[in-house]
């Protein structure tokens, strides 16, 4: 999806009930992996701090590389969005028990919302494009809020922050 389009489709999925329309919200705010808001728990949300720190065990990385925390700041209505969720015995923010299924309902409610072949993914490289072309955020910047590896061993071996306040904005 065009990042052009994405205020038109935000709409829509903030006006749909239910969870998993809670969850896709989530997705496109935080420009996270669905993998990552399906098995997002509980204990990794910091309200204090309005973050949301996704364990360096389930961050995507490239094969040899150390997995980090993925340290996502949280806007207003993402923690909106959290404080409206009920808080399950088993700890998840997940729509369902099973990822398979809670995925494959996020891309279904895309295409309904849509009427296209949108993929969920998609939100991210829309975040992506946008941020490359309507702001002036450096490009690791851009990559840091997606979680992407950085392939230079020199510069990956030096970058030890995570520019969280700059990101914030």
């Amino acid at each position: 999806m065009p990042y052009s389009n994405l205020p038109g489709f935000y709409g829509k999925a903030a006006g749909a009930s239910g969870r998993n329309a809670r969850a896709l919200e989530f997705l496109i705010l935080t420009a996270a992996r669905t993998g990552d808001v399906i098995g997002a728990i509980w204990s990794e949300i910091d309200f204090a701090e309005r973050l949301w720190i996704v364990p360096g065990a389930r961050v995507k990385s490239k094969k040899g590389h150390a997995p980090r925390d993925h340290v996502v700041p949280l806007c207003d209505r993402a923690i909106e969005l959290l404080n409206g969720l009920p808080r399950d015995a088993d700890s998840s923010l997940s729509v369902r028990r099973r990822r398979g299924r809670c995925r494959a309902v996020m891309i279904r409610l895309t295409k309904e919302m849509t009427g296209d072949e949108v993929t969920v993914h998609g939100f991210r490289s829309a975040f992506r494009d946008w941020g490359a072309e309507q702001t002036n955020y450096p490009n690791e910047m851009l990559e840091m809020a997606l979680a992407h590896t950085v392939s230079n061993k020199v510069e990956a071996a030096y970058r030890r922050g995570d520019q969280r306040e700059k990101r914030r904005q």
